[in-house]
C-alpha cells in the first residue's frame, strides 16, 4: 500500500497516532513528578522515522536551501530531512562544541541560562532555513536558533517538531514564523 497523504505511513496510520503509539512516557525522569516523553522509539523505528520526517518538511518543501537540526536530537530529524529533500544540513550547538568562527545567542532556562551557536559561514544571506528539533516546549531554545539565522541574514522558512507541549507556550517565543508541531500535548 503507498503513503497516500503526508504525515501518513504505510498503514494509514495518522503520524501524530503512530507517534503518540510509539512514545515511551518515562515517569518522575528528569526528576520526581515530571513525566518525560521520550521520542527515542519513534526514531527507533525505520517507518516511523519516514512518517515523521515526510510531515515535518510537506508544508515547507521547496522553501528552504538547507535544514538545521538543534542540538541534541534535532540533529537526528535535519540529517533525515536534508537527505530527503536533497538540502545542506546545518547545526545549531551548545556553547563551545563549533570549530569555526560563531555567533552565540543566550536563552532562558526555568533556573539560568544557557547558549546556542551557529558557524557563521555555513549559509550565506539571503539563505533560506527550516530548523527542525524534537520538542517544543517553552520555545527558548528554538527561539534562540531562529535569532541566530536572522541575526547572520537568513530567511527562516519554518519551525517543525515532532511533539508540541501546548501548557508551556512555546509558539509565544517563536511569533512571526511558522511553527508546524506533529503532535501537540
Amino acid at each position: 500500500m503507498n503513503q497516500s497523504e503526508p504525515g501518513q505511513t504505510r498503514r494509514s496510520v495518522p503520524v501524530d497516532q503512530l507517534i503518540n503509539s510509539l512514545c515511551a512516557t518515562v515517569p518522575d525522569y528528569p526528576k520526581p513528578g515530571i513525566i518525560f516523553k521520550d521520542l527515542t522509539p519513534v526514531f527507533a523505528n525505520g517507518a516511523a522515522l519516514r512518517a515523521v520526517v515526510d510531515a515535518l518538511v510537506e508544508p515547507f518543501k521547496g522553501q528552504f536551501d538547507a535544514v538545521a537540526g538543534v542540538e541534541a536530537r534535532g540533529f537526528l530529524l535535519a540529517a533525515a530531512a536534508a537527505y530527503a529533500t536533497d538540502t545542506g544540513v546545518i547545526t545549531v550547538r551548545k556553547a563551545g562544541k563549533l570549530p569555526r568562527k560563531v555567533i552565540s545567542e543566550d536563552y532562558a532556562l526555568e533556573y539560568g541560562t544557557a547558549t546556542l551557536e551557529l558557524h557563521t559561514a555555513d549559509l550565506p544571506a539571503g539563505s533560506r532555513v527550516l530548523i527542525l528539533d524534537d520538542v517544543l516546549a517553552t520555545g527558548g531554545t528554538l527561539g534562540a536558533a531562529a535569532r541566530l539565522f536572522e541575526r547572520c541574514g537568513v530567511h527562516v522558512a519554518g519551525v517543525g517538531v515532532v511533539m508540541e507541549l501546548g501548557e508551556l507556550r512555546g509558539r509565544s517565543a517563536l511569533t512571526g514564523h511558522r511553527v508546524r508541531s506533529l503532535l501537540r500535548l
